[in-house]
C-alpha cells in the first residue's frame, strides 16, 4: 500500500477503494461490506457500527510511505483496533494461508518430487508457527487488554513483555518464496506455481502491514492505556 493522500471522513468509501485497492482489506477487517453507492466514509462507518476515527487513522497510516505514526494514536479505539487484529488473524489462518496450500499443491507434484515435497512441509511448519503466534496475542494478549479495559491492573503482565516476543512473522515467507524461484525444476505449464508465488508475496505484504499496525498502532496505545489504569488504581 502506498500513496500520499490522506483521507477524511466526508470522502467517498468508494473513492478509497477506487484508489487503493488494497484498503478492500480494510474494509473486510472492520466488517464493512461493499455496496455503499456514494455515501461518505462517516456515513458507511455509521451504518456498520464502525469507529469513524479508528477506521481513517488505520487506512492513512497503511496508505502512507512512511508509516510510522505512533503520534496519531489520539483518537484511536481500542475495542475497535483490536476487533480489527482479531478479524486479520482470523482472515489468515481460516482463510488466506489454507487457500495458498491448496493451490501450493495444485501447482507442485509432492509424489514424484523431493524438493515439492520440502517445499510443502516448509510452508506448512511456518502456518504452525503463524498459528502459534496469533493464538497467544488471541488467548493472553487481547485477554489482558480486555481486563484493563475493565479497569484490571494485574501487574502479572504488561505490553512490553508482548513486544519482546513479537517477532516479524513475514521472514520466513521470503525463505519460502527464495526456494520456489531458484530450486523449483520448470514445468511446461508455470501457471499454477506463478499465481500460488503471487499469492505468497501477496500475503507477505499483508502479513507485513499487519505487524506495523502492532508495533506502531496497538503498542502505544496499549502501553498509554496501561498507564491510565496504573493512575486510576493508584488513587
Amino acid at each position: 500500500m502506498c500513496g500520499t493522500k490522506i483521507y477524511k471522513p466526508t470522502d467517498k468509501m468508494s473513492d478509497l477503494i477506487c484508489e487503493n485497492y488494497a484498503l478492500l482489506q480494510v474494509l473486510s477487517r472492520f466488517g464493512v461490506p461493499l455496496g455503499f453507492g456514494d455515501k461518505s466514509v462517516q456515513e458507511v462507518c455509521s451504518m456498520n457500527g464502525v469507529d469513524c476515527t479508528t477506521f481513517l487513522i488505520v487506512v492513512n497510516f497503511l496508505t502512507e510511505e512512511n508509516n510510522r505514526m505512533q503520534d496519531h494514536i489520539a483518537g484511536l479505539s481500542v475495542p475497535a483496533l483490536m476487533d480489527y487484529l482479531q478479524r486479520a488473524h482470523s482472515y489468515f489462518l481460516d482463510y488466506n494461508l489454507p487457500v495458498i496450500r491448496r493451490r501450493l499443491i495444485d501447482a507442485i507434484d509432492c509424489s514424484q518430487d523431493d524438493v515439492a515435497f520440502l517445499i510443502l512441509k516448509f510452508y506448512d511448519e511456518y502456518v504452525n508457527e503463524v498459528r502459534a503466534h496469533m493464538g497467544y496475542e488471541n488467548e493472553v494478549v487481547f485477554k489482558y487488554v480486555n481486563a484493563l479495559l475493565q479497569g484490571e491492573d494485574t501487574g502479572r503482565y504488561n505490553i512490553g513483555v508482548f513486544v519482546a516476543r513479537h517477532n516479524q512473522i513475514e521472514t520466513k515467507l521470503t525463505e519460502l518464496k527464495n526456494i520456489i524461484v531458484k530450486y523449483y525444476p520448470s514445468r511446461a505449464n508455470n501457471n499454477l506455481l506463478n499465481t500460488v508465488l503471487f499469492d505468497i508475496y501477496s500475503c507477505e505484504k499483508d502479513l507485513c502491514s499487519h505487524c506495523r499496525v502492532e508495533d506502531y498502532m496497538f503498542v502505544p496505545l496499549i502501553a498509554e492505556l496501561e498507564k491510565k489504569v496504573q493512575e486510576n488504581a493508584g488513587r
